[in-house]
C-alpha cells in the first residue's frame, strides 16, 4: 500500500500502476521505484519530471518517442538517447518509467 507525502493512501491497479495519475507525488515515485528495485538518480528524475509535465499538459502518458526526443535534445544524449532510456529503466519504459512516473497502465503502446 502506497501513501503520498501527506499520508493519503494511493490506489493502484493489480499490476501496481496508479489508478489516478493525479494522486502522484515524488514520495509515491520513491515508493514505486523501490518496488521496481530502482534507485532514482538525477537522470531518472529528469525523465520522470518531463513525463509528469507532459501528462499535466496533455492528460495522457508520453509515448516513449517523446521521452527519447527529450533525452536526445534537452539532456544531450543525441543518438544514444533510446539506449540511455533503457539503461535508466532496464525492464522497459512501460514497466518501469510509466509506473514510477505515476501513469495508468497503457493499454496499447508504441515503445518509440
Amino acid at each position: 500500500m502506497l501513501h503520498d507525502s501527506e499520508g493519503t493512501q494511493v490506489r493502484m491497479d493489480e499490476e501496481g500502476y496508479l489508478i489516478d495519475p493525479d494522486s502522484w507525488d515524488e514520495q509515491v515515485a520513491e515508493e514505486l521505484s523501490e518496488t521496481e528495485n530502482l534507485h532514482l538518480a538525477p537522470e531518472h528524475w529528469k525523465v520522470i519530471r518531463f513525463m509528469r509535465r507532459y501528462y499535466d499538459e496533455h492528460r495522457v502518458a508520453a509515448d516513449a518517442r517523446f521521452v527519447v526526443r527529450f533525452m536526445a535534445e534537452e539532456l544531450g544524449y543525441g543518438r544514444k538517447a533510446r539506449n540511455e532510456l533503457f539503461k535508466l529503466f532496464p525492464y522497459g519504459y512501460v514497466k518501469q518509467a510509466c509506473k514510477v512516473a505515476g501513469m495508468k497502465r497503457p493499454r496499447a503502446w508504441s515503445t518509440g
